[in-house]
């Protein structure tokens, strides 16, 4: 019976080891120090400085049911983030546990549990605070054993729990050891900031906003990036509740609703949020693992994050994490050499196939994409509209409007193209004929470029290095916490390999190991051709949107991007005409 009562509190080493740190910060720990072996499958280990446990209460906390923690039977005013005495006895009862513990001055004690069969206690030669290890989880509970996932999914659990404990109490000082490795090592009294960037990304140390909010007695504080600092994912946004670490819905769609306006749908923020209310509340005892809570007021607690983070964004002004792109300088100072425009080429009727177009190409490299057309900005001569191009269904490119749209004259009417969302189409549909063909070329990086990700992203990179392979991505793990790009498909031209390859181990992340090979293949295609996409905001010439619009005509699928968006619009002159009241 105790066995399958552990599983409501321990379902894998990740589980264990968030009891065993939650009673190490109950206990008023400065510093914990975590090791792990084989990701907590065959070892774990959590020491803490904290008051320790008296002799005589040793045995008591490896019984069911026993806690010192709830305060006059009243379970909705626990303040403290586990009852140990459900944690202790559930671990112990599906592996070798081992508890160690010395009050101040006295004398150390320490006590087995094989199994849920507890040991005589014994004296034990160790520093004041509180020492477990437990070895040999589920061994004797096949059912359960077989489960578990394999070593780096179950680290990658276990570094997620230790990162949120981190980042809820700065203020103490955690240690993270695997098989033999320092992982991390986090001062005590660390100023949140710092903390928080150095757990999430440490380019969020320079790209993040303050959130600071009082309501009615509930506080909201925290740490949340800039709208143009952001994820592929919502798996880099942390709530925290009165201490504690939650996953909680509520958090997804406030934060969406206060970055709707700055940020694409299909792009995240990466945030971790702190709420400080009175416990009556919120209800924390709504999942065994207390990993969910539930408010009295969502609504308000809704508010108070969209407000929060709403304020801190309007404070931030004009502030931007893009870096300036450094070949922009150059295309000013070539201004007094540039040719004259060159002139349209008649390009394929429509369904004709092939996809090849006049003008200057779309892809590849920037100057050659530059070379032979004025500057950003200047104005430029429309070429005269050959006969055969009243047959192009997208029409002929007019003009740009907030550098982002083409606007384009068609026979039956005016057609307004997103650049950025049509170029995604094209290039995703040229990666996937490519690959279909077996043939996707690949572009030597002048320098190899190294790319900081946490460890478990990096594994998922490198378990899918021959597939990244197959799309002309040449990558390779560069130490545990980076990866190393060699080489990046051509189709992309000078895209960020660096938010390309953090991209790719979210999709990953999200994607899991059940997807097919294809699935994998696409959704991989799929972010690489949005980082290698043109991007709204940048000035094209006329030859280029022409270029652009001839391509959308012969490849499949062009009338929306990746994301499901559309990509071009058409005003038919009968409805212009409406527009002016001529009918």
């Amino acid at each position: 019976m105790n066995r399958i009562a552990a599983g409501e509190v321990v379902e894998r080493p990740a589980s264990a080891l968030k009891e065993l740190i939650e009673n190490g910060l109950d206990a008023g720990a400065r510093s914990i120090a975590v090791t792990l072996r084989q990701g907590g499958l065959d070892g774990i280990a959590v020491a803490d400085d904290g008051h320790g446990i008296a002799r005589e209460e040793m045995a008591l906390a490896l019984e069911r049911h026993a806690t010192s923690k709830m305060p006059d039977e009243a379970i909705e005013q626990v303040r403290t983030l586990g009852f140990r005495g459900e944690a202790l006895p559930s671990i112990g009862s599906v592996s070798r546990l081992s508890l160690a513990s010395r009050q101040g001055s006295g004398d150390g004690w320490r006590l087995l549990c094989d199994n849920g069969v507890i040991s005589p206690l014994e004296p034990a030669a160790m520093a004041p605070g509180t020492r477990v290890e437990v070895e040999g989880l589920f061994e004797r509970v096949p059912a359960r054993r077989k489960f578990l996932r394999s070593p780096r999914s179950e680290y990658a659990a276990c570094l997620d729990i230790v990162r949120r404990l981190a980042m809820a109490r700065s203020d103490v000082g955690f240690v993270l050891e695997h098989d033999g490795r320092r992982i991390f090592s986090l001062p005590p009294g660390q100023d949140r900031e710092d903390r928080v960037a150095q757990l999430i990304d440490r380019e969020l140390a320079d790209n993040h906003v303050i959130v600071a909010l009082e309501r009615e007695g509930v506080s909201l504080a925290g740490v949340a990036s800039l709208p143009t600092f952001h994820r592929g994912s919502a798996d880099h946004q942390y709530l925290f509740v009165n201490g504690r670490p939650v996953r909680d819905r509520l958090l997804v769609g406030a934060v969406r609703g206060a970055y709707a306006d700055f940020i694409a749908r299909d792009r995240h923020p990466v945030l971790a949020l702190f709420l400080t209310l009175p416990v009556e509340e919120v209800d924390v005892n709504v999942h065994p693992a207390k990993t969910e809570v539930r408010f009295r007021d969502p609504a308000f607690m809704r508010g108070m994050i969209v407000s929060g983070l709403r304020r801190a964004l309007d404070e931030a002004g004009m502030r931007v994490a893009n870096k300036a792109d450094a070949s922009s300088t150059d295309l000013w100072q070539r201004e007094a050499v540039f040719a004259e425009p060159a002139p349209l080429q008649p390009a394929p009727a429509y369904g004709s196939g092939g996809g090849a177009y006049g003008g200057a190409p779309l892809l590849g490299d920037r100057q050659a994409r530059f070379s032979g057309f004025a500057p950003s900005g200047r104005a430029e001569p429309v070429a005269p509209v050959p006969v055969e191009a009243r047959e192009f269904p997208l029409g002929i490119a007019r003009g740009q409007v907030a550098r982002t749209y083409i606007v384009a004259e068609a026979e039956d009417g005016l057609v307004l193209v997103d650049q950025h969302a049509a170029h995604e189409r094209l290039v995703l549909e040229r990666m996937r004929k490519a690959l279909a063909d077996g043939r996707v070329a690949r572009q030597a990086l002048l320098l190899p470029e190294v790319v900081e990700l946490d460890e478990p992203a990096c594994d998922r990179i490198e378990a899918r290095i021959p597939e990244l392979a197959e799309l002309g991505l040449e990558i390779e793990r560069f130490g545990p916490a980076a990866m190393l790009v060699r080489a990046a498909p051509a189709l992309l031209g000078a895209s960020d390999v660096t938010g390309l390859v953090r991209d790719l181990a979210d999709d990953l992340a999200a994607m899991g190991d059940a997807a097919s090979l294809k699935a994998r293949l696409d959704l991989v295609a799929a972010t690489m051709a949005c980082h290698g996409s043109v991007r709204a905001g940048r000035v094209l010439s006329v030859a280029e949107m022409n270029a652009l619009l001839r391509e959308m005509e012969v490849t499949p699928h062009s009338g929306q991007c990746n994301h499901g968006r559309p990509t071009w619009i058409k005003l038919a002159h009968g409805d212009i005409e409406k527009l002016f009241g001529r009918h």
